[in-house]
């Protein structure tokens, strides 16, 4: 009876010898950390490659007593914001030479803590995090491990973050409506105790302020993250005597349940009713009309938590950095000037 040989690894020693120069020259020539000639480089890679050896990344950071690998803690990836930063951040990880450890929680809020520290145990070098609750930041802190917030800002003064101006955003959309003579607003709001929903309320009512027009803020509706929730909240909403003539959702996901209250109750868009959305969704222009939304520069977001993060790495000390990006808008076709009425 036979017995194969179990497969083994290729190691540094192996490379180094079939390209003929040291272990240290091998070394410098795979990792990009100290010279080596671009000759040698490209023909000890070549090598690398044909014996199938992989650098452990891992053995290499306890050596180096440094790591290059970024912790990545989202709330959702099944929302398509998430999931585009998250491509946005992988991205941009591999084009300065790190990987990322991704934690999901999957709108359980209440499991941030335990999420983090699942990658703090992954010897990750920071986080970049959309954060849930105000305990992330000091957690993690605590433990001596930089952290970049995303999309919103539990800890303005001590921590870096990367972020949209959404009050800036709400107020030109709001802004867009009332030009196009709606005063019957609705707000459709997922939150206002974390800053994305506080910034996109307070804009929206910026813009009546400015006009001098008195909002009914029985049309600031909160409905949540979930999309059938959304739908039957709309439901109720546009089935009222009164009902708004245009509907600003601040998410991708009110939108969607707009989008179904509108189909269920054969409202005619935007004829009966002008919708304008809060973040983009594939879906979105694959519907007629199209959903008209304010779009964040997604991808862009998690390319400058990247590097937001590496710079905080290499200068501890550096002073508290926020970046503001811009949104833009994009018509497709859901707005319109309200009908008139006899």
């Amino acid at each position: 009876m036979t017995t194969e040989r179990p497969f083994a690894r290729a190691t540094i020693k192996d490379v180094a010898a079939a390209a003929g120069v040291s272990r240290s020259t091998a070394s410098r020539a795979l990792s990009g950390n100290g010279y080596a000639a671009p000759e040698v480089r490209e023909r000890v890679r070549a090598v690398a490659h044909e014996l199938g050896y992989v650098v452990d990344t891992t053995a290499q950071s306890l050596k180096q007593r440094t790591s290059r690998s970024i912790g990545v803690l989202l709330s959702d990836l099944r929302n398509a914001f998430y999931a585009e930063l998250a491509s946005g951040i992988g991205t941009e990880a591999r084009t300065t030479g790190r990987s990322i450890v991704l934690v999901d929680l999957h709108g359980q809020s209440g499991d941030e803590l335990e999420a983090a520290e699942t990658l703090v145990a992954s010897r990750v070098s920071g986080v970049i995090a959309t954060p849930v609750s105000a305990a992330l930041a000091p957690f993690l802190a605590h433990l001596a491990v930089p952290l970049v917030e995303v999309d919103r800002r539990f800890d303005p003064g001590g921590t870096d973050a990367v972020v949209v101006d959404n009050r800036t955003a709400a107020r030109e959309t709001t802004e867009t409506l009332l030009a196009l003579g709606h005063q019957r607003i609705a707000l459709m709001i997922d939150e206002t105790e974390w800053t994305t929903g506080a910034e996109r309320q307070r804009g929206y009512l910026d813009a009546f302020e400015a006009r001098r027009i008195r909002p009914d803020t029985s049309l600031i509706l909160k409905a949540g993250w979930d999309a059938t929730a959304a739908g039957a909240a709309a439901m109720a909403l546009l089935s009222r005597s009164d009902a708004p003539t245009a509907v600003f959702t601040a998410n991708n996901v009110l939108t969607e349940g707009v989008w179904r209250a509108t189909q269920a109750l054969k409202l005619s868009v935007p004829d009966d009713l002008s919708i304008i959305g809060f973040d983009d969704a594939p879906w979105m222009s694959m519907v007629r009309p199209g959903v008209s939304v304010r779009r964040q520069d997604t991808l862009g977001l998690g390319a400058a938590a990247v590097r937001t993060l590496v710079a905080r790495v290499e200068s501890p000390t550096a002073p508290v950095h926020t970046i503001v990006l811009p949104t833009s808008f994009l018509d497709r076709g859901s707005i319109g000037a309200p009908r008139a009425t006899a």
